[in-house]
């Protein structure tokens, strides 16, 4: 059996969707992170930074250049176009009827993971058209985690999943 922390050959169909991240250091992280967990694509929304910015790439630290990525100012027809191609969407946000990791199904792969802005979270609008909404549990004071950091448990919450799933 092979190592589970050796490189797959293939991403995990898995791609991140950043919709209105106001700090530049941040969407680094996020990149750094989807190369790290061997995700698909990062698509940039809204007015969330690009490589292009000197924070992205001090935080990426040459991950921008490993995974794949491309900026769409419309967040709404991304989501279409994804759904289209059969993604499934799957929206990072508390919400009443959220989900967990573990009641990840087979199905909800091929997936985009929505993540929205520091403040705000991911817009109304976007969970609207999301197949699934994820929530992280929070068993302290805070009500959320920083974004970047949400997205690293979850990435490597839904990464494990897939791979149990493929192993079954």
């Amino acid at each position: 059996m092979p190592s589970p922390f050796s490189l797959s050959p293939s991403p995990h169909p898995i791609s991140v969707i950043a919709h209105d991240i106001r700090s530049a250091h941040n969407v680094g992280s996020i990149f750094r992170t989807a190369d790290s967990a061997g995700l698909l694509h990062v698509y940039l929304t809204g007015f969330t930074a690009t490589p292009e910015h000197r924070g992205v790439r001090k935080t990426a630290l040459g991950a921008e250049n490993a995974v794949p990525w491309s900026r769409h100012e419309d967040p709404l027809v991304l989501l279409d176009i994804l759904k289209s191609e059969g993604m499934r969407i799957v929206a990072l946000e508390r919400t009443d009827g959220a989900i967990d990791v573990e009641a990840i199904k087979a199905d909800h792969f091929p997936m985009a993971l929505v993540l929205g802005n520091e403040v705000s979270g991911v817009p109304p609008a976007l969970i609207e058209l999301a197949d699934v909404v994820l929530a992280l549990p929070q068993y302290g004071i805070k009500e959320s985690l920083n974004v970047s950091v949400a997205f690293g448990i979850a990435a490597y919450g839904l990464v494990e999943r897939y791979r149990a799933l493929c192993a079954d």
